[in-house]
């Protein structure tokens, strides 16, 4: 430490005497798990006569809780949880890890665990997924896009759009519909089940319209 430096826990620094004031950054806290198990969409990929992909909408703020019941019982879910950076009352940036949809997770299950993961009293409700291919598609796009680390937004309500494919670069192969704000594009990668999803910038990469 330079000579005459002193770090104070309230946030304050003093050099030779005299405080200043210094923006203080804290951790990040550990992300919790978020897919289980982590082959899930290879297993969802197989047919399974019994197994169905259920949306399950949790009750208020109980999204964590119901993946650490859902971990416990050895229940398949993909619940995407991204940072969100805030500054506290105090002046600290903070970083906490929310669901991307808020109340909702996905269930890959067979009625039985069905069943012990709504004993859990964490549920609201859970909907049948008719179309697993599809869903197993947009998850698997979502999660490329959650383990890529890029600011995402969230799209409560998708919007109309060319639709394109990346064509090179850590995104290449993703596919979603071209948004224009803020002189600004963004690539709107969709949850076609809950008729939502998540928005990235787009910078330099490289596109290619498709049908």
């Amino acid at each position: 430490m330079e000579s005459g430096l002193v770090n104070l826990d309230s946030g304050v620094t003093q050099r030779n005497g005299v405080r200043a004031k210094s923006e203080i950054v804290m951790p990040i806290l550990q992300r919790e798990i978020d897919i289980f198990p982590e082959n899930l969409f290879d297993l969802a990929a197989e047919t399974q006569e019994e197994t169905h992909w259920w949306a399950v909408y949790t009750r208020s703020r109980q999204e964590k809780e119901l993946v650490r019941a859902l971990l416990k019982l050895e229940i398949p879910f993909y619940c995407p949880i991204i940072p969100h950076k805030y500054r506290s009352p105090a002046g600290r940036m903070r970083t906490s890890f929310l669901p991307l949809f808020s109340n909702y997770l996905f269930m890959y299950s067979d009625g039985y665990g069905r069943y012990h993961a709504l004993k859990s009293n964490l549920i609201s409700k859970t909907i049948l997924v008719d179309d697993g291919l599809q869903l197993s598609h947009d998850l698997r796009q979502i999660q490329r896009l959650v383990e890529l680390n890029i600011p995402l937004n969230l799209e409560a309500r998708l919007q109309p759009g060319t639709r394109v494919r990346i064509k090179s670069g850590p995104m290449a192969g993703i596919e979603g519909t071209i948004l224009k704000r803020d002189a600004h594009s963004y690539l709107q990668v969709a949850v076609n089940f809950l008729q939502q999803g998540a928005s990235v910038k787009l910078e330099d990469f490289e596109v290619e319209r498709i049908d």
